[in-house]
């Protein structure tokens, strides 16, 4: 597997400015190039300019003698360009995010560079026309939310598919890439454990085990309100759809938070009640008191008696029944009901409220047989009246499913092989027994697991083709909505009327517009965003309090709701710094210091000044780029060099000291992060990363470890001033915000570069930069509004067609399972 190491030279190879890089110099041989040149001697002749600028700039550094990052720039020019294309894209990217020349080095007029970057991207593009390259794509399987979402689609199901699934490994930002998605013995002993799963949920089993699920609450997640799904008149607990797997009598555990003593958190004056119910009707009803309470040391277990339910997905709730209207408070405002007070010692029963630690489900008992459901009935269209009738009703049905979970035109031999699994389990298990052992097999197969794409008869390796209209279909869904084709887009695909210019921008418009089109904020821009990280940040509880699971959630959701609202509205996509407006629930209002807020339903808000625009204003991104215990300019730096502009930094040598997480000044005083930081840069060997990526972090230092605005810091008033790495005085996020403005041609690009990535589900390669340009620069003629990138990306060679791999990968036999 080819060794990607472009985050590692885009910052220390070209420019000099590090000296960790052990990239191996690229076989150059140009010839010397000419003098000093000045912005009016460019625009008389663009390509000798541009090597005049390479040679008087980077030289000194990228000399034979110098090699700074192993990378040699004597006798540049420009006209060899294609044939260093890795190189040369490289140099673009630092000269369009103003990092080239490095910090502190003589640099030439800014129109000159900006010449010089256009004269570079001319000649590549150029050359790209004349020889296209879409990329080779191995091919994908379905991670676990694609799994997810498409039994969700097939069977209207959902299921927990970490029991089943591992976690899977990221690439370039997502967990869609194909080159880490090679199947292993464990991940394919997951898929097979998962058909078996879903096979029995979906049609019911009268053989069903006795076995026990567990539903978890975090412990710090507050249980003040009534949550989603949860009658009303509750408070806290937990919602979830739970398939039972037979009709039968189920037993309902659940247990409250301990404390450490035995005692459960939420120290009351008399008892609780929690309600069990089912689709919203309760089934049962227990009590929670004092006496109980002390009588179990080892954990407070409550259970119900045997409760009847039939098969099915069923919604199931235990919540707190609400004693008082408007709930006694916090004894310490405003904790918010959670169990920090246990994290930060100031002793237990501070809150007066109970919290429900999880919910146990266990059965069934007494199996009774299978009740008649919805899923049921969407997979059994016809049903046998006579032996005779059997297999040729099971041939429609499995035909009929088999169409859906393998999304393309199914061929005789598909069904044929699925029907000798039939027969297989109809001996024993009778007509459904044989329909359940054909859908475990059919969600066994390659052909459902993994997203492969046909290759044309009489294609070359290497020859580029056209894929067909129901791989160009899956291709469009799973990347707008993290799902599987519907029945429309399926059916314009198999008449062949996808690929109609017209037709196939209809298509992409209306799959914008539907709700699975949240996939979109939920699953691209959150991994692109990094959101994922947030979850790993716990807030130190005794500086920070207020900081409880719901605040994180609330943030969380926050940023996947704006750019959702940014794919809806079809806004302008550098509102993603300048907008004025973000969605709050009454948590996050709260946090933000906005009055005027009530309840747990986000609603879009503007904001009253320029502090808390955009991105860089949202909790969730200045939360995850913090530590514990203190902000850190170095972690919010990397995340918008990364992010924002691309350019992520090398990580640091293995000599370099630790940061000093204390430190006092000789007055006596603690030391700020800032000054904390300064210290750290005074060492050399720490100077050359840091005096880029510190000022970027530093304009944010007004927003402290969970995104609240402060003016101190430890008593200290806070300092935000600085100079970004390209002369830029910063002393806000304003500034900051303002900064990257000025550069918008390295945000489209870095975000459609993340874009084109997961959509195409493999890594961007300097080859594919042209095509980026393009998109950016289709997406300008339409006020570069989010449709416009989206389109740009699917009407893309590199979307629509294939390069046939070297050597070619062996399809999957026909009925192969």
């Amino acid at each position: 597997m080819r060794k990607t190491i472009l985050p590692v030279m885009t910052v220390a190879a070209i420019c000099g400015t590090l000296t960790t890089c052990t990239v191996p110099a690229p076989p150059m041989s140009f010839q010397a190039a000419s003098p000093f040149v000045t912005a009016a001697s460019f625009r008389d002749g663009a390509e000798d300019g541009t090597n005049d600028v390479v040679a008087e700039y980077c030289t000194r550094c990228h000399s034979e003698r110098m090699r700074r990052g192993d990378l040699v720039l004597e006798g540049f020019d420009v006209a060899n360009a294609p044939q260093n294309g890795e190189i040369v894209e490289k140099m673009i990217r630092k000269l369009r995010a103003g990092m080239m020349p490095p910090s502190g080095a003589r640099r030439p007029d800014p129109v000159v560079l900006a010449e010089v970057a256009r004269d570079l991207e001319s000649t590549l593009d150029k050359a790209a026309e004349r020889n296209p390259n879409p990329g080779t794509r191995t091919f994908q399987r379905l991670n676990r939310v694609e799994y997810h979402n498409t039994i969700r689609e097939l069977f209207g199901i959902e299921i927990n598919v970490s029991t089943f699934l591992p976690l899977d490994t990221k690439s370039a930002n997502f967990d869609n890439i194909a080159d880490v998605q090679m199947p292993s013995a464990t991940l394919m002993e997951g898929y097979l454990r998962a058909a078996e799963h879903v096979s029995r949920i979906v049609l019911g089993d009268p053989d069903a085990e006795i076995q026990n699920t567990v539903y978890r609450l975090p412990r710090i997640q507050s249980q003040k309100d009534r949550i989603e799904g949860a009658p009303f008149g509750t408070r806290g607990g937990l919602s979830r759809v739970h398939n039972f797997p037979a009709d039968g009598k189920y037993v309902f555990h659940i247990m409250p938070y301990n404390a450490v003593e035995g005692e459960v958190f939420g120290r009351t004056f008399g008892t609780e009640q929690v309600e069990i119910s089912i689709e919203g009707e309760r089934i049962a009803l227990l009590t929670i008191d004092r006496w109980m309470m002390e009588s179990e040391p080892s954990g407070l277990n409550v259970r119900t008696d045997s409760i009847y339910v039939t098969a099915g997905p069923k919604r199931v709730t235990a919540a707190f029944i609400r004693q008082f209207e408007g709930e006694v408070d916090d004894l310490i405002r405003p904790i918010d009901h959670t169990l920090a007070d246990g994290q930060i010692g100031i002793g237990y029963g501070v809150t007066t409220q109970q919290h429900l630690q999880r919910l146990t489900i266990l059965g069934p008992f007494e199996v009774t047989g299978i009740s008649d459901n919805p899923t049921r009935r969407a997979v059994f269209t016809c049903r046998p009246t006579a032996p005779a009738e059997a297999r040729p009703c099971a041939e429609i049905i499995v035909g009929n499913l088999a169409g859906n979970a393998y999304r393309r035109p199914i061929k005789e031999a598909d069904v044929s092989a699925l029907m000798d699994f039939y027969d297989e389990g109809a001996q024993d298990g009778g007509f459904e027994g044989g329909v359940r052992m054909a859908l475990q097999a059919m969600l066994a197969s390659p052909h459902f697991i993994f997203r492969m794409e046909e290759v044309p008869d009489g294609i070359a390796p290497g020859e580029i083709y056209n894929i067909s209209e129901t791989d160009l279909a899956s291709r469009l869904s799973y990347f707008m909505w993290g799902a599987p084709p519907d029945e429309e887009l399926i059916a314009v695909a198999e008449r062949g009327r996808l690929t109609k210019s017209k037709e196939f921008e209809q298509q992409v418009r209306r799959m914008l517009a539907d709700p699975r089109a949240e996939a979109l904020a939920t699953r691209f821009a959150s991994q692109w965003l990094r959101l994922q990280d947030l979850e790993d940040i716990q807030p130190d509880a005794l500086t920070y309090p207020y900081f409880d699971e719901t605040l994180s959630e609330a943030m969380n959701r926050e940023t996947e709701l704006f750019f959702s609202h940014l794919v809806e509205e079809d806004r302008p996509v550098l509102e993603l710094l300048t907008a004025d407006y973000t969605f709050v629930n009454e948590r996050l209002a709260r946090h933000y210091g906005v009055p005027g807020i009530i309840g747990p339903e986000f609603r879009k808000m503007s904001y009253p000044d320029e502090k808390r625009r955009g991105l860089l204003g949202h909790g969730s991104i200045l939360t995850m780029t913090s530590a514990a215990d203190r902000t850190s300019p170095v972690l919010r730096g990397k995340w918008v060099l990364e992010v924002l502009l691309g350019s992520p930094p090398p990580p640091p040598p293995p000599d370099v000291p630790a940061f000093e997480e204390v430190g006092e000044a000789e007055d006596g005083r603690f030391l700020t992060v800032r000054e904390r930081m300064e210290q750290h840069r005074a060492n050399p060997a720490c100077r050359s990363c840091h005096v880029v990526i510190d000022p970027i972090g530093l304009a944010l230092e007004n927003f402290d470890v969970t995104g609240a605005w402060r003016i101190r810091d430890g008593g200290n008033m806070v300092d935000p001033e600085s100079e970004l790495y390209d002369g830029t005085p910063l002393a806000s996020p304003e500034d900051l915000r303002n900064a990257l403005l000025s550069r918008p041609e390295v945000l489209y690009r870095v975000f459609t570069e993340n874009l084109m990535a997961y959509a195409l589900g493999r890594r961007l390669e300097y080859y594919d930069m042209p095509t980026v340009r393009a998109i950016v620069r289709e997406a300008g003629e339409d006020g570069f509004r989010l449709s416009a990138f989206i389109l740009g990306v699917v009407k893309s060679g590199a979307f629509t067609s294939a390069k046939a791999p070297r050597p070619a990968i062996a399809a999957v036999p026909e009925g192969a399972h």
